[in-house]
């Protein structure tokens, strides 16, 4: 008879030759398995054993998929994540992952039933980057359970998310950009368009400027916070990644649009001393929707291709890139996270820059040859 430690488990033979395997679980609950080999109870102790260290119960844990996203939703991501994104992920839960795949107990769940799942949200007329989401959600809820200890794998992980086609964002030349500056000019919301083109600021950033973030003397701006819409109320909120709360240096002419935006808010009396950049009458901020809308119409207006207010965005970093500003400098400039993000979103902007680059070597080259 061969006995381990204590947890261990233990392997013996009984006196009609077959084979046993113990564990004990603690709280008086034993299991035994038998077998003719002692292969046979090595592989079934060496399972329960690992069931055991990561924290299984004997019996397994009988809890459904639904009930693990909830769980993960309640006591992990709504207090980590940002409102918006919480709402995000609560959606795609809701919606989509319990309706599939929610009533299958979370031990039983396999890569067959996810891949399945996200082929017929594909096949279904979900967008393909939608569906990697999707999957992006449900691995990092299942990330949760298996820290737990409730699964002992990410079956999520073992799946394969629909082929993304990778559309390289549209962007503005400077014959363009002047071209909306003009039309814009005049406009109530003129230092609005001006702001998200000279300095990249996404939507969220711009319309939760305050004047306290902005200092016209020393042409500093401070991005501190995001404005969105949270279950029906327009609320500030924290930046979206630590890089994006970032000061940048104003060029002349967006502080020139800010001095004369600020004069007409205090011509028409508008709430102005710690009040938001851009706002209504009684100082209440804008509705990111409600400005888009009034953009498309300036563009019609002016007779301009139709773009997104986020092409502003794109527009600063392309025209940015075509003056020969380091990939580093776009990307501290528009607070992503990392150089990849820049590179990833605007690689297709580099090639006159690589050659650029390619023609100043050759000046330092050529002459050395000859």
């Amino acid at each position: 008879m061969s006995r381990r430690g204590h947890g261990d488990g233990s392997i013996f033979q009984r006196k009609d030759g077959m084979w046993a395997a113990q564990i004990s679980l603690g709280g008086g609950i034993r299991r035994t398995f038998y077998g003719k080999q002692r292969r046979d109870v090595q592989e079934k102790l060496t399972a329960a054993l690992r069931e055991h260290q990561l924290g299984l119960s004997a019996k397994g844990k009988r809890i459904t998929t639904a009930q693990a996203l909830t769980t993960w939703l309640d006591q992990v991501a709504r207090p980590r994540v940002r409102p918006a994104t919480f709402t995000r992920y609560r959606g795609l839960v809701e919606k989509h992952l319990i309706p599939s795949i929610g009533r299958i107990p979370l031990e039983k769940l396999t890569p067959r039933d996810v891949q399945t799942m996200l082929n017929a949200k594909a096949a279904g007329g979900m967008a393909p980057r939608s569906v990697h989401h999707l999957r992006a959600v449900l691995r990092t809820g299942l990330n949760q359970a298996v820290r737990w200890g409730d699964v002992p794998r990410n079956v999520a992980r073992l799946t394969d998310p629909p082929r993304v086609e990778e559309k390289p964002v549209a962007v503005l030349d400077a014959t363009q950009a002047a071209q909306l500056l003009e039309a814009v000019a005049g406009e109530p919301l003129e230092a609005l368009y001006t702001v998200a083109l000279a300095l990249g600021l996404r939507q969220g950033e711009a319309l939760g400027l305050r004047w306290q973030d902005i200092d016209l003397e020393a042409r500093q701006l401070h991005v501190r916070h995001g404005l969105q819409r949270i279950d029906g109320e327009l609320r500030l909120v924290p930046t979206k990644t630590a890089r994006s709360r970032r000061t940048l240096t104003m060029p002349a002419a967006l502080v020139a649009a800010l001095r004369k935006h600020q004069l007409r808010q205090v011509k028409d009396q508008l709430r102005i001393d710690g009040g938001f950049v851009f706002a209504h009458r009684d100082g209440s901020p804008l509705d990111g929707s409600v400005v888009t809308h009034q953009f498309q119409k300036l563009l019609k207006r002016a007779g301009m291709p139709r773009m997104r207010f986020h092409d502003l965005r794109h527009g600063c970093a392309s025209l940015l890139l075509a003056q020969g500003i380091s990939a580093r400098v776009v990307m501290e400039t528009l607070g992503h996270s990392t150089i990849t993000t820049t590179m990833n979103i605007y690689g297709h902007v580099m090639p006159s820059l690589r050659q650029e680059a390619a023609d100043a070597m050759d000046r330092v080259l050529v002459p050395a040859a000859r």
